[in-house]
């Protein structure tokens, strides 16, 4: 295609936690740039990914799943969805397919109602549902009168991806690239680095901890002649108790930890990876303006 006829914009993509906003996105992008888990509120901040092809960019911002918030922190997350919401070509609201929407769904539809944009509902996870629900589930969001489509899809398998991407294209205006055609995500290799890091702390513990943490990437430094990066990262939590869990009997768990994102990293930076890990208390940083702007959560 050429120049004068390639299209470009801005797409957010929200939806309640877990519906798997995180999961489309690296399908789309066939590549793995932002963290996946089953526990819900993986994502904390609002993403830039950016797909590209030969007739169009979309910029992606993947937001955290809007919830009722807690803590301050989950003040900052609701913030950083408004804020993606804006100045952008297009929503896509990510719903899993259920035929009765629940008081979460409901109120994200609220939300939605107060902007003009075309606005693509897009049903996730059709493959752990029956046609005839399927259906159901289609009709009772068309009544809303509110989306420019219903697309059914299942982030996990790749199916339908397809046509979301033909629906977006036909949405966005004609406009140059905004980032390179080689970038896919606009954050810093330390962001990636603890955002890798705080994912297999998801993976590996349960109920309140993964809530509790934060990561702080402190250093990345070459080591000369051996093609060989080391990485000093400190995992927060809010409790001694944590602290304990996550560096586990005779550090065996901060252990596991730290295999498992060494692999990841290295996987992304393309080199060997030296990663050392440390586990500090911040009581209640989840509630601490000074603490959420150090950690990177600006309110």
């Amino acid at each position: 295609m050429s120049k004068d006829n390639f299209k470009s914009g801005f797409i957010s993509i929200v939806g309640r936690p877990n519906v798997g906003k995180s999961t489309l996105l690296n399908n789309l992008l066939n590549d793995k740039v932002v963290i996946t888990s089953p526990k819900p509120q993986t994502t904390r901040n609002a993403i830039r990914c950016i797909y590209t092809d030969e007739d169009m960019q979309i910029v992606f911002l993947d937001t955290p799943g809007y919830t009722k918030p807690k803590n301050k922190l989950g003040d900052y997350m609701n913030q950083s969805i408004s804020g993606s919401l804006v100045d952008v070509e297009g929503i896509i609201y990510l719903v899993e397919p259920e035929e009765e929407l629940g008081k979460t769904d409901k109120e994200i539809i609220n939300i939605l109602k107060n902007y003009e944009v075309p606005i693509i509902a897009v049903i996730n996870k059709i493959d752990t549902i029956e046609k005839e629900k399927l259906l159901s589930v289609i009709k009772k969001l068309d009544e809303y009168n509110l989306f420019k489509d219903i697309i059914p899809i299942s982030a996990l398998k790749g199916e339908g991806t397809d046509i979301l991407l033909k629906e977006i294209k036909s949405i966005l205006p004609k406009g140059p690239k905004f980032f390179p055609e080689d970038m896919i995500i606009d954050q810093s290799e330390r962001f990636i680095v603890a955002e890798i890091i705080r994912e297999k702390i998801l993976q590996l513990t349960n109920q309140e901890i993964p809530h509790g943490t934060a990561v702080e990437v402190t250093a990345m430094k070459e080591i000369p002649g051996k093609n060989t990066i080391e990485i000093d990262a400190t995992i927060f939590c809010e409790r001694k108790s944590h602290k304990r869990i996550l560096i586990g009997k005779k550090g065996t768990m901060l252990k596991r930890i730290g295999i498992l994102a060494r692999k990841d990293i290295e996987f992304f930076l393309k080199q060997r990876v030296f990663l050392n890990l440390w586990v500090k208390v911040r009581e209640n940083w989840r509630d601490k303006p000074f603490d959420l702007g150090d950690l990177g959560y600006k309110i």
